[in-house]
């Protein structure tokens, strides 16, 4: 008889009670906030509310089992609706379902060769930026709910944020948003007030989704016609998605697989597609529900979001349909103001900081609050880091000379990172003229970073062999005589 001990079953964390308590009660409450969100943005793209509905529920059902930040959701968002309105709007939903299955497969082809790689060219200037951005966005996209409403969507607005702010005090077993939202729909019912609901944004679906294949036809012409849309859909997704998983991350003090979220977009997209969706990507409004109000921190409150809400829709979608806006948008203020990093901007903070580092922070908050897009804030942000680093770095280069005592040999001394912004000014830094016939350069203190340096030194080479005098360039380290040795010479146009 074996000795062998049998093999012990770990237990899931979500089966914990205590824990199982937390996600369900999370996945309701995202659920509930995603009922108005997901309509809205079907109204930006152009199509039938379902359509909106239904693809929050297949993203969240299916980037719960094949994503790789656990507790964040992924449902239809604005930023994707952006995208998609054109060619919903020119050539119809059936092109619009092809774009999002073909967006789908770009994200997993990206995905695959490590795109999500990339987010580490991301400067922590620029998560801040974005962070901030984004509490501005679900801001004022709650301003327009309370300009215009009968005077009772006020007092339910402030009661609404009362009970968010003081019930957690009394218990955080049953997040507050969820008893605020359960106490004034009832209320409000009740009492019989008449203020605008979720109802008002349009109707909720009553049957099931049915995959099939989108009804366009199947040539070069169309693939033409959707690529440019489904690129750009792709691009914007897998940006959003992987910044707020890195939110997350920093939130949770966790690690998550960002190929694993790239490829798992990808595959909740194809799968939203087939069943007639808008497609989608990560919601940050939701997901600070979800881990920072809720705190949910596992798979089942994604799965749950997103089973939860297709069962308020086909299951309760009358009293869904007469919940009150105030509440949500009340739900969403608190998310927006605990979602801004305060800290940021504090007098002590930005005193502390580099310039450059806030003014990125500041370029990064304005161009997506003017262009009311986060992917293209981040691009923008990312870049201006990246040139007033440039700037920075170049400015430190140093070059000293010291000339022999016979008078027959300088040394030139470099210190310094040397690329195309610190090399360009290199050349301007000797003597041609009144300098010795020997010189030397060395660069035991530098680093040779890219083909415009090597160009620089060859330049200041020839300038030198124009008189008569020799140029020795002595310290190269390892990599950059390699760089060094494969390009000089070889860089200038052939006669």
């Amino acid at each position: 008889m074996s000795n062998s001990a049998a093999p012990t079953w770990a237990r899931p964390s979500w089966l914990s009670p205590k824990v199982a308590r937390t996600e369900i009660l999370g996945g309701l409450v995202v659920a509930l906030a995603l009922i108005p969100e997901a309509i809205s943005f079907s109204i930006i793209a152009g199509v039938d509310p379902s359509v909106g509905l239904f693809a929050s529920f297949t993203m969240a059902v299916v980037i719960s089992i094949v994503g790789g930040r656990p507790a964040m959701i992924s449902a239809a968002t604005g930023a994707i609706a952006l995208v998609v309105a054109p060619i919903s709007r020119e050539h119809g939903l059936g092109f619009l379902v092809a774009t999002v299955i073909l967006g789908g497969i770009f994200q997993v082809v990206l995905g695959s060769l490590g795109v999500a790689k990339l987010m580490r060219f991301v400067p922590r200037s620029v998560m801040v930026g974005f962070v901030n951005a984004l509490a501005i966005l679900i801001f004022t996209a709650q301003v327009p709910e309370l300009i215009g409403v009968p005077w009772a969507v006020y007092p339910l607005f402030a009661a609404g944020l009362a009970i968010m702010v003081l019930f957690p005090r009394l218990t955080k077993v049953v997040p507050a948003p969820l008893v605020a939202i359960v106490a004034l729909t009832a209320t409000t019912i009740a009492a019989g007030i008449a203020v605008p609901t979720v109802g008002d944004k349009g109707a909720l679906p009553s049957a099931l989704p049915v995959p099939g294949l989108p009804a366009v036809p199947l040539t070069l012409e169309t693939l033409r016609l959707i690529a440019p849309y489904a690129l750009a859909f792709a691009l914007v997704g897998l940006m959003e998605s992987l910044m707020t998983a890195k939110l997350v991350d920093d939130i949770t003090d966790t690690r998550s697989n960002k190929t694993r979220e790239s490829i798992g977009q990808g595959v909740a997209n194809i799968v939203t597609g087939l069943f007639g969706g808008m497609g989608g990507c990560a919601m940050i409004g939701q997901t600070m529900i979800n881990v920072k109000t809720a705190g949910s921190r596992t798979r089942l409150s994604t799965f749950l979001a997103g089973a939860f809400l297709l069962v308020l829709c086909l299951v309760f979608g009358p009293v869904v349909s007469r919940m009150p806006m105030a509440v949500l948008v009340a739900v969403m203020v608190l998310v927006a103001f605990g979602t801004f990093d305060w800290h940021s901007i504090a007098p002590r903070t930005l005193k502390r900081l580099p310039a450059g580092e806030s003014i990125v922070m500041v370029v990064t908050v304005a161009v997506v609050v003017a262009t009311d897009n986060l992917a293209v804030g981040v691009v923008v942000g990312s870049i201006t880091a990246m040139v007033i680093f440039a700037r920075r770095v170049a400015h430190l280069v140093e070059v000293s000379a010291v000339t022999d005592p016979d008078g027959r040999q300088v040394v030139y001394a470099v210190r310094g990172e040397l690329f195309f912004a610190s090399s360009n000014e290199l050349v301007s830094r000797f003597d041609y003229a009144a300098d010795p016939e020997h010189v030397t350069i060395d660069l035991s203190a530098a680093h040779i970073w890219d083909a415009s340096t090597v160009a620089a030194l060859d330049a200041i080479t020839t300038k030198y062999g124009s008189r008569g005098k020799q140029v020795e360039i002595t310290g190269l380290n390892e990599p950059s005589a390699t760089l060094h040795g494969r390009l000089s010479g070889r860089l200038a146009p052939a006669e």
